[in-house]
C-alpha cells in the first residue's frame, strides 16, 4: 500500500509541475498580448502576419482580436489556477497519509 500511495504522490507531484508550466506559459502569453494591445493604442497603422505576408488591418479589428485572445487565455489561466489548487490539495492529503503510514506503529 505504502509504495502504491509513493507512486500516487509522485504522479501528483509532476502533475503540478506540469500545471505550472502551462500556466506559467499563459502568463507570458497574457503578457504579450497586454503588450500588443497597448502598442495598437498607440498607433494609427497596424499590421497583422498572416503565413509569409504582412497586411494592414484596422486597430479597431486587431485591438478587437486580441482582446478575444485575451479573454480566452484568461479563462484558461483560471482553469489551470483551480487545477494547480485541486492538485495542491489532493498532493497535502496524500503527503499525510504517506507520512502517517510510514511512522512506526508504536509511536
Amino acid at each position: 500500500m505504502s509504495s502504491e500511495k509513493i507512486n500516487q504522490l509522485q504522479l501528483l507531484q509532476q502533475n503540478v509541475q506540469s500545471i505550472l508550466a502551462q500556466k506559467q506559459q499563459i502568463q507570458s502569453q497574457l503578457i504579450e498580448l497586454e503588450s500588443a494591445l497597448a502598442e495598437v493604442g498607440r498607433t494609427k497603422k497596424s499590421y497583422k502576419i498572416l503565413g509569409n505576408v504582412m497586411v494592414a488591418v484596422t486597430t479597431e479589428n486587431i485591438s478587437k482580436e486580441l482582446n478575444e485572445k485575451k479573454e480566452v487565455a484568461e479563462v484558461r489561466l483560471n482553469n489551470f489556477i483551480k487545477q494547480e489548487e485541486r492538485l495542491k490539495n489532493n498532493l497535502e492529503e496524500l503527503q499525510k497519509e504517506v507520512v502517517s503510514g510510514l511512522k512506526p506503529e508504536n509511536e
